[in-house]
């Protein structure tokens, strides 16, 4: 029953962070409003690491800050940016169905990139978990709660989290999770700054209630609270963990229907199911 409910608490907070993201930007450009996320939470983090817990952890050398350089390049500067500045033209409830949908890409990238077998029931899983992705989001598409643009921005972001997953599954990583999530989240936020102080509107930007309440929820309960939780249930099982990532498109359907007031139709429940048995085929392997 604790692990039930720690999973249950895991994907609620997980599967928050689109709506979140929705009412941090009606406050500001969504490249500042990664980048504010990506001091916070790094700061806390190495913060964490290095003042309170200074015995435990060292500093990255050699050969690791390149490697924690290409991990924060795919998997905070180019994902979160991406996830974010699509948020402006999709909506909340597709952005956290695309989130369940990295494991199909991860096994397609590492087919390619580490030239793996690949199980003649996996591309029936990718299949059925892409279709279900498509017809979750054509009806968005036709009233105007997403456009091929910031799908196409999205689902670039996706396949550049999930080379950051295959490439972290590569490296035989000497860090502890901690040191490896803060430094990856601040070289992110550091590559991304000056795109930020670039090209984002900065002479709009209001420092509000909601922008900073946003921020907030986006750094401690996503980033900070669920991590732990996942860490935990990663922990206990790994296979039973990866189940509660298909609550995620269930919680970000009802988040963004309530507070956001997004439709919701035959097609989303359709297609949410054909995304998680797409994903529980996918990855049959593991569940037996």
């Amino acid at each position: 029953m604790k692990n039930i409910l720690i999973g249950l608490f895991f994907a609620a907070l997980w599967a928050s962070a689109s709506v979140a993201t929705k009412f941090g930007i009606r406050s500001a450009d969504p490249l500042i409003l990664a980048n504010v996320r990506f001091v916070i939470a790094g700061g806390l983090m190495l913060g964490f690491a290095y003042l309170i817990q200074k015995d435990k952890n060292p500093l990255p050398k050699g050969r690791e800050w390149l490697q924690l350089f290409i991990f924060a390049f795919f998997n905070t500067t180019l994902y979160l940016s991406a996830f974010v500045i699509s948020m402006r033209e999709v909506a909340a409830g597709i952005g956290s169905l695309s989130t369940a949908t990295g494991p199909l890409f991860v096994i397609i990238i590492s087919t390619v990139w580490l030239q793996r077998r690949l199980q003649w029931y996996e591309p029936i899983g990718v299949v059925l978990g892409l279709s279900g992705a498509a017809l979750a989001t054509w009806p968005l598409l036709q009233n105007s709660y997403a456009s091929v643009r910031g799908l196409s921005i999205l689902m670039g972001g996706i396949v550049a989290v999930s080379a950051a997953s295959v490439y972290y599954s590569k490296v035989k990583w000497q860090l502890p999770n901690l040191l490896i999530n803060g430094w990856q989240v601040t070289l992110g936020g550091l590559m991304l700054l000056p795109f930020t102080i670039y090209f984002a509107d900065w002479q709009h930007a209001h420092w509000d209630l909601q922008f900073w309440a946003s921020v907030g929820w986006l750094v401690i309960p996503v980033s900070v609270i669920s991590l732990q939780l996942w860490f935990y249930l990663l922990r206990q099982d790994a296979v039973k963990a990866s189940l509660w990532l298909f609550l995620c498109p269930i919680f970000g359907f009802t988040y963004s229907s309530l507070l956001l007031n997004e439709p919701l139709s035959w097609h989303t429940f359709a297609g949410t199911a054909l995304v998680i048995a797409g994903l529980y085929v996918a990855q049959r392997d593991k569940f037996s």
